[in-house]
């Protein structure tokens, strides 16, 4: 067999890109000096030259247990060989295993699960049996918040420069500042059918609500007859060092979506739980109301069952917390080396944001960290701000080589940006 030229590779892949693809996408990640992922184990993404990256960025939160966890590939493995895909017209048994293994986990009463694809899915489904559920139409949300890109999800969304080119959205959308009680309750009234609010923020910029927002906002609906709706496609299943964000508050929703880590980094799913009064006026005259041809296949349901049972044998919501802990204390050490260029250093378990005074700091923190051989990205909504979302699996030693890089990185564009001032 003949080895593999890397370099020759990651020009031909990124011509691809610049042919077939996204020619802007393509051009970001040639000035980043990226090339083509070619395999990963682990903490650890390498790419086709076998260069080798830490990775801090997680796939943005969906490489919860590293990448090519044993027990979910093994999984995986073991379903592909009796059947991947659902006939649609008999039961399901992972399908079934995996929401009832949900409903033991999840807060409060959330009994009953759809299966979709993604997180954008999940929220849109969310929302449909919000509105049907509640016989009424308006959506309150958080400006800021993040819940996917089709036009629900977007209309929900609290950022206007990946709204505005595709106005008009879905009606009857509304967003109020996040964190603050006071707006919510101005906004929530007997029209709406419901609140959608992420327990943190992540492209926000890794914004943690003060104690009690998340209780306030469901006795606010409570309050109304609206449905509390927790989008948890990034902070679920241990992200925040609890195994739901909303567990922070004490408080359950009365829907909750989710997607990412639930396919155990191996197979894409996302989900939508209701509690069975929800789900009941949603689907109980039409239990085909919402469907979804690929939703709950075989293959996802598979990886989503065996990654549930490695966060609990493992005890990786405890080690988000504590992994958490430490690697907040190492990026606020070197806040207060670079103090003035990093203006904060915040973050709930493994889901961690850093601040910096200007975009462009961020920018090229990012850029020397990749250099570096670590993974990590800003978040959306917020330009200035890195986040951190490594695996939970993360070692003290893997936070030691992540901290060096940020370090070295923040020097190096501190140095460049005094140097062109």
């Amino acid at each position: 067999m003949q080895p593999i030229d890397g370099e020759r590779l990651n020009e031909e892949v990124a011509d691809l890109y610049s042919e077939y693809l996204n020619p802007g996408l393509a051009k970001v990640f040639r000035f980043a000096g990226l090339g083509v992922e070619s395999r990963a184990e682990g903490c650890y993404v390498y790419d086709a030259t076998g260069r080798r990256f830490l990775d801090c960025l997680g796939g943005y939160g969906v490489f919860s247990l590293g990448h090519r966890h044993p027990a979910v590939v093994q999984s995986v493995k073991d379903q592909l060989d009796r059947m991947p895909l659902p006939s649609k017209i008999m039961f399901n048994e992972p399908q079934a295993r995996l929401a009832a293994k949900l409903a033991q986990v999840l807060p409060g009463d959330l009994q009953y699960t759809f299966f979709c694809n993604s997180g954008t899915e999940a929220v849109e489904g969310a929302l449909k049996i919000a509105r049907k559920a509640t016989g009424r139409t308006r959506i309150v949300s958080t400006l800021g918040s993040y819940h996917g890109k089709t036009f629900g999800g977007l209309s929900a969304s609290g950022r206007e420069v990946y709204k505005k080119p595709f106005l008009p959205l879905l009606p009857d959308f509304e967003q109020v500042p996040f964190g603050d009680l006071s707006a919510a309750e101005t906004a929530i009234d007997e029209k709406t059918a419901a609140f959608i609010v992420e327990p943190v923020q992540g492209e926000g910029g890794i914004l943690i609500p003060p104690a009690g927002y998340l209780r306030g906002l469901r006795h606010l609906c409570d309050r109304h007859g609206a449905l509390l709706i927790a989008d948890e496609v990034q902070t679920g299943l241990g992200r925040t060092g609890f195994m739901f964000g909303v567990d922070r508050d004490g408080v359950a929703p009365h829907i909750i979506t989710l997607a990412k880590c639930l396919g155990g980094g191996v197979m894409p799913i996302g989900a939508f739980s209701s509690t069975p009064a929800t789900w009941d006026a949603a689907f109980g005259d039409n239990p085909l109301i919402h469907t979804s041809t690929f939703g709950g296949n075989q293959l996802a349901c598979a990886a989503g069952l065996a990654a549930l049972n490695v966060i609990e044998s493992e005890g990786l919501v405890e080690r988000s917390r504590t992994m958490g802990q430490l690697l907040v204390e190492r990026l606020r050490a070197i806040q207060d080396k670079f103090n003035g260029f990093i203006t904060d250093v915040r973050g709930l378990g493994l889901m961690i944001g850093v601040e910096f005074a200007e975009p462009d700091y961020g920018e090229l923190t990012v850029t020397g960290m990749i250099q570096r051989g670590v993974i990590a990205a800003y978040t959306l909504n917020n330009p200035k701000v890195i986040r951190f979302e490594p695996p939970l699996i993360i070692t003290e030693s893997h936070i030691d080589e992540a901290a060096r890089a940020v370090e070295e990185s923040v020097l190096a564009a501190q140095e460049l940006v005094v140097s062109i001032a």
